[in-house]
């Protein structure tokens, strides 16, 4: 059946494509700027992201000064320090090999924040679930990553920081909450694989096991089973078996 909404088949390929091969940058960022063009679509994109209640709570805050970023590396430092010991020691060792983060090379570096009192204290579908403005937000982080990817820029999530610190660093009161501090700029190439599933730290799970039917835990419904075998095989197509 034609279904005259789906996008065309390129269209849809360059979708997958955003998805399947948008990474986490950390050591490949270029000192090239950012045109104010590529950076007004992946913001307009992220602006456009799902929100609870239509509630909109974000904040996209620009950083580009040296001397800010600076502040904002001095206080990664030092929570990167302490989460360093927070792991045995064979997982420290591969830690402190990872390069994890671009503040101080990706041109630009952009907090996007969640002001959760936007739209008052009753919000449409936040009534029961109040995290929802939360979740609303990395939608945000989200879009614009895809958006990213499309233009050919590298992003790079760093959360290894006291929420305080990085709010007194940026000027951002006590009630905003920081959702993500991404690093973003042209790059020298994208990594095949993400890098942490590269370096051993973790595999990728496989999908197939992750999916439950009906009910939590249900895997084996024979009436899902070509559900289960088109994902073993698209995973085995990405795996290259």
């Amino acid at each position: 059946m034609e279904n005259q909404h789906a996008f065309s088949d390129a269209e849809r390929a360059a979708v997958y494509r955003a998805i399947f091969n948008r990474r986490d940058v950390r050591g490949q960022f270029l000192p090239d700027p950012v045109a104010d063009e590529q950076l007004a679509r992946i913001l307009l994109a992220a602006h456009h992201a799902p929100s609870v209640g239509f509630m909109q709570p974000w904040n996209f805050l620009l950083v580009r000064s040296l001397t800010v970023k600076q502040r904002v590396h001095d206080i990664f430092a030092q929570a990167n320090a302490e989460a360093a010991q927070m792991f045995p020691d064979e997982k420290r060792e591969i830690y402190s090999q990872l390069k994890l983060q671009g503040i101080l090379d990706a041109p630009v570096n952009l907090c996007i924040t969640c002001d959760r009192s936007r739209s008052g204290p009753v919000v449409l579908g936040r009534t029961h679930m109040p995290t929802m403005d939360l979740y609303s937000s990395v939608c945000a982080v989200q879009n614009l990553w895809l958006a990213a990817r499309a233009e050919g820029l590298g992003v790079g999530w760093v959360s290894i920081f006291h929420e305080k610190a990085l709010q007194d660093a940026l000027g951002i009161p006590h009630h905003i909450v920081p959702i993500a501090y991404l690093c973003i700029g042209h790059v020298s190439h994208f990594k095949d694989r993400p890098e942490l599933e590269s370096a051993g730290w973790l595999p990728r799970l496989p999908v197939e096991e992750l999916v439950f039917h009906e009910q939590w835990g249900t895997h084996d419904l024979p009436e899902n089973a070509g559900l289960t075998a088109a994902l073993s095989a698209l995973a085995a197509v990405e795996r290259g078996a």
